[in-house]
């Protein structure tokens, strides 16, 4: 049920934009007030949540560490799994961003006849993860030709490349097809995993049935539907310049406007802020340097001490009675 209730969400969204463009007539609304009112909400939030991380007191060390950690100059310590310097930890950032190394090294357990715990490798979500983020990277790149004129040469690159195979007119781009492949399998696993659906909220069905709809919806226009493009440009480049030209196109492109602007309006309040928060976790942008230097807790409130030798000053000649050992007679 918390599958279709996510599916029915991005229906009823989906249907919104059809009557509104269709049968209403709010061209405008959905083209110009949705996604201003997204774009506010997103920045808005994201700020908000990052400044929120940053204000939250990380008094010590406690990166989340799979190596040996520095300590005497004899002993091999692992500069990227347990870093020790700045550019260890700047390594181990860029790894876990770009090539998702802790998500490599996952595994999965499971319960035999014994009863037995097995434990087993867990590549294929590394690899739909992998499919997924970065394809929906070049997608993004891709669009930039929409934002800005004239169109930088590494976007023209970009899109060169993704369209190597030329397959269709106008041709269809591999990371397309990748986005929605990554997609279908994080859907898949999640229904089809017992243990994994047994944990999903509607939130995250949510989300990816909302993703699934944008690439469907943008697939659609470029193969199925094909709307002028130079049009869609101009309303672009329109509400960058906050002077927005409506197109006079299918629908659809006003489908995809609302889903794209409900995922910026829904981003920073989801899990998809990962993508910030990764560069703020203390289990990941801190240094292991904790045998090296003394951390002292910045938040620690002073407080007055009582010092053993103070309280034997205080209390000498009762311990002296009761038999009590002293370091000063």
């Amino acid at each position: 049920m918390k599958a279709w209730y996510g599916l029915i969400a991005v229906c009823v969204l989906i249907l919104a934009a059809t009557i509104g463009v269709q049968g209403l007539g709010l061209r405008m609304f959905f083209g110009v007030v949705v996604p201003y009112a997204a774009i506010g909400i997103f920045l808005l939030g994201v700020v908000a949540k990052v400044m929120s991380w940053a204000r939250s007191p990380v008094p010590f060390r406690i990166p989340t560490t799979c190596g040996q950690q520095k300590s005497l100059s004899w002993i091999r310590s692992s500069y990227v799994d347990s870093p020790h310097t700045t550019l260890g930890v700047v390594a181990r950032m860029a790894l876990e961003v770009l090539c998702f190394r802790s998500l490599f090294g996952n595994t999965k357990a499971a319960i035999r006849s014994g009863p037995k715990v097995i434990y087993g490798s867990s590549k294929w979500l590394w690899a739909g993860a992998m499919l997924f983020h970065w394809c929906m990277l070049v997608v993004l790149l891709r669009h930039l030709r929409f934002f800005v004129e004239p169109v930088p040469a590494f976007v023209v690159g970009i899109a060169s490349v993704d369209g190597f195979f030329e397959v269709g007119l106008p041709e269809m781009y591999l990371t397309s097809a990748g986005l929605l492949v990554g997609l279908l399998y994080l859907l898949a696993r999640r229904l089809g995993e017992p243990r994994i659906k047994y944990i999903s909220q509607v939130a995250d069905y949510f989300s990816l049935f909302l993703l699934i709809g944008i690439a469907t919806t943008g697939v659609l226009l470029r193969h199925i539907v094909k709307i002028d493009l130079e049009s869609v440009k101009s309303y672009a480049l329109g509400l960058l310049a906050f002077s927005p030209a409506l197109p006079q196109v299918h629908y659809l492109f006003y489908v995809h406007v609302l889903l794209v602007s409900v995922l910026l309006a829904y981003f920073p309040f989801s899990k998809l802020m990962h993508f910030a928060g990764v560069f703020l976790s203390p289990t990941r942008n801190l240094a292991n340097n904790s045998r090296a230097r003394r951390h002292v807790n910045p938040w620690n409130a002073p407080v007055s001490t009582h010092t053993y030798a103070e309280y034997e000053d205080e209390f000498r000649q009762r311990m002296i009675d009761a038999g009590l050992p002293v370091e000063k007679t």
